[in-house]
C-alpha cells in the first residue's frame, strides 16, 4: 500500500512514516517509480512504535528494541531482552524522579499562592 493508505490503515501521519524511516525503524519497499510501499507486517510494527513513543521511550531505546520484539502490536515483555527492560526501568525511574521534583514545586508554588492571596492585617 502506498504511504497515503498506509496513513489510514495505522492511524499515524505520512510525516511520521517518512521519520520512522529515516530513523531506521522501519524499511517500507518501494514500488519501481520509488513510491514507498507497505506491507501488513511494516504497519504492525508502526503500531508497535507508536505505542512505544507514547509511552514516552526515546527512539534511540525503540530502535534498540525493535529487532527483538515480534512483529504485531501485542508483543509482550518475553519477546524483548534484559538489557532492554533494565533500560526501560532505568528511564522510568528517572521519569518518576522528575515527577517527584516537579511535584514538591507545584506543592511549594501551591503554598506561595495560599500565602499571597491571604487577606492582610
Amino acid at each position: 500500500m502506498k504511504i497515503g493508505e498506509a496513513s489510514r490503515s495505522s492511524g499515524v501521519s505520512a510525516r511520521s512514516l517518512r521519520h520512522y524511516e529515516d530513523e531506521g525503524l522501519i524499511v517500507p519497499g518501494r514500488y519501481g517509480n520509488g513510491f514507498r510501499d507497505y506491507c501488513q507486517s511494516t504497519i504492525d510494527r508502526v503500531l508497535v512504535i507508536r505505542s512505544l513513543l507514547e509511552s514516552g521511550l526515546p527512539v534511540r531505546l525503540i530502535r534498540e528494541a525493535l529487532p527483538r520484539i515480534s512483529d504485531g502490536p501485542d508483543a509482550g515483555a518475553d519477546a524483548v531482552g534484559a538489557e532492554f527492560l533494565r533500560e526501560v526501568q532505568s528511564y522510568r525511574d528517572r521519569l518518576a524522579a522528575r515527577i517527584a521534583v516537579l511535584s514538591d514545586q507545584q506543592a511549594a508554588l501551591d503554598a506561595y499562592l495560599r500565602e499571597a492571596r491571604r487577606p492582610g492585617p
